[in-house]
């Protein structure tokens, strides 16, 4: 993958991504590494819960995204898939405004689950969450003819 903007790692040329959470949210996808994925996501209207701070939500769907990435990004795109199948969070810090940037690096790579560490910050590297992501790895289910 590139380290870049280009979002490589999507499943299909064929699907609009800016139609799914991923683009509704603003997420980028800056660096994916085996050992590392980062990603950002702007705080604002979207983003927000009522009282007009980032959404303990949105933080939890940007750090399964970049679990799910890193999985991705090391699994055998052929024939298997990569699905979240547990997620926890703890909200450390509000934040109104600006872009957080979430950084996950893998705890564990097996070959049917993978567990991820993340750890989101402001843009003046303060936590505002902690999640730990695991991944399951399936077999990608061929379409009959």
């Amino acid at each position: 993958m590139n380290n870049n903007n280009d979002n490589h790692f999507m499943l299909s040329e064929d699907v609009s991504y800016e139609k799914t959470m991923f683009g509704a949210l603003g997420m980028r996808v800056t660096e994916c590494t085996g050992e590392r994925v980062v990603a950002t996501m702007p705080v604002g209207p979207a983003t927000w819960q009522y009282f007009g701070v980032l959404h303990g939500g949105a933080s939890v769907a940007l750090a399964e995204t970049v679990a799910s990435v890193g999985t991705y990004n090391l699994i055998d795109k052929e024939t298997q898939l990569a699905v979240g199948m547990e997620i926890n969070a703890n909200h450390i810090r509000s934040k109104q405004d600006g872009m957080v940037t979430a950084v996950a690096t893998p705890l564990h790579k097996g070959r049917t689950t993978m567990v991820w560490d993340i750890k989101i910050t402001d843009e003046e590297d303060r936590l505002i969450c902690v999640s730990r992501c695991t991944v399951g790895i399936i077999p990608k289910v061929r379409e009959s003819r």
